[in-house]
């Protein structure tokens, strides 16, 4: 049986209690969720006293399920808080249907009382829906992020595992929750406590702000070529603008014909077919999440006609764009 070290109240005799409420937007993420809550279950057990409460609301106040199909019990339905709560908003899945307008009404009003918000997953997409994330750095799971930036122009987006600007918070997803609630712990009570929780979750390397959420390129494609990572960065950059593959190679000063050999070794296609997979994967993700219309679409990612579009999408996923769009309400978005 675990205990706690005898000079754990030593470390928070200082700082108040802090309330947290969770908002459960229908289909979230239960990762998102719990990670953050058990963090404030084990700071409170570590720590010897309550530091931290909370409580769980959603819309019509009484039950929402997440993504996995459980179904949640939560406290109340919206109701005005204090102003020192904290608010977590809980995304995941089809989080442009769960992010209704009382929804919306409700973090507006609450926002003006200078509450601290967050945006755990998807959730980032509510706050920004709101109107409280103009102005403000934040980040979203990367799989919403093509789709957000092109809707939330006034919004700063990163590819950090969470973010924090001023009162406004935001997380990418999965396990980032964890890491953007060591950040708080520490900052209410202490690094040392903050350590003392991630040694409970056997959670050896914390991230910050600093860390991104995808993995770097040459992890992502088994490779540690550093020409090749560099053209598929430029690649990854200029998805509306495409940039020819002998201009890519001459940027990294090397001849069209080894930058073809490079990729058939490495990735066994070639440069163009890979820059086009990438953006008909950008493409996918817009016509999934947005209401983007198919041409425009088509521009956001470099095709300069609709047909040359709906033909190379049809090539490689067997579906046209339109199709794809009539289908989106079976997509899943993690």
């Amino acid at each position: 049986m675990q205990t706690k070290p005898e000079t754990l109240p030593e470390l928070t005799s200082g700082g108040k209690h802090r309330r947290f409420t969770f908002v459960l937007l229908d289909q979230f993420t239960l990762l998102c969720f719990s990670a953050a809550m058990e963090l404030l279950r084990i700071a409170n057990r570590m720590a010897g006293r309550e530091l931290y409460s909370w409580n769980l609301v959603g819309e019509g106040g009484e039950t929402v399920t997440c993504s996995a199909g459980t179904v949640f019990q939560v406290d109340s339905d919206f109701s005005e808080l204090q102003r020192d709560d904290t608010i977590m908003v809980c995304g995941g899945i089809e989080v442009q249907k769960a992010t209704s307008k009382r929804v919306l009404s409700w973090l507006r009003r609450e926002a003006r009382k200078g509450l601290t918000i967050a945006g755990l997953c998807t959730a980032s997409y509510t706050l920004a829906k709101a109107g409280l994330l103009d102005g403000k750095r934040a980040t979203i799971h990367w799989e919403n992020s093509d789709s957000f930036a092109e809707e939330f122009e006034d919004v700063d987006l990163t590819k950090s595992v969470f973010v924090i600007d001023g009162n406004r918070l935001s997380t990418a997803g999965g396990t980032s929750s964890i890491d953007l609630m060591l950040k708080i712990i520490a900052d209410d009570h202490g690094e040392e406590l903050a350590n003392l929780v991630a040694d409970q979750l056997i959670y050896s390397s914390i991230r910050t702000d600093q860390d991104t959420q995808r993995l770097s390129i040459p992890t992502r494609i088994g490779v540690r070529h550093p020409k090749l990572s560099m053209v598929i960065q430029m690649m990854e950059k200029n998805i509306e603008e495409p940039i020819s593959p002998s201009v890519l190679a001459e940027d990294v000063g090397m001849s069209t014909r080894q930058l073809e050999r490079l990729f058939r070794r490495y990735l066994n296609r070639s440069p163009k077919r890979y820059y086009m997979e990438l953006r008909l994967q950008k493409a996918r993700n817009l016509l999934m999440q947005t209401d983007m219309s198919v041409i425009n679409v088509a521009l956001a990612c470099g095709f300069a006609s609709p047909s040359h579009f709906s033909k190379c999408y049809r090539a490689h996923y067997d579906t046209t764009p339109y199709r794809e769009r009539g289908s989106k309400g079976v997509r899943q978005i993690t």
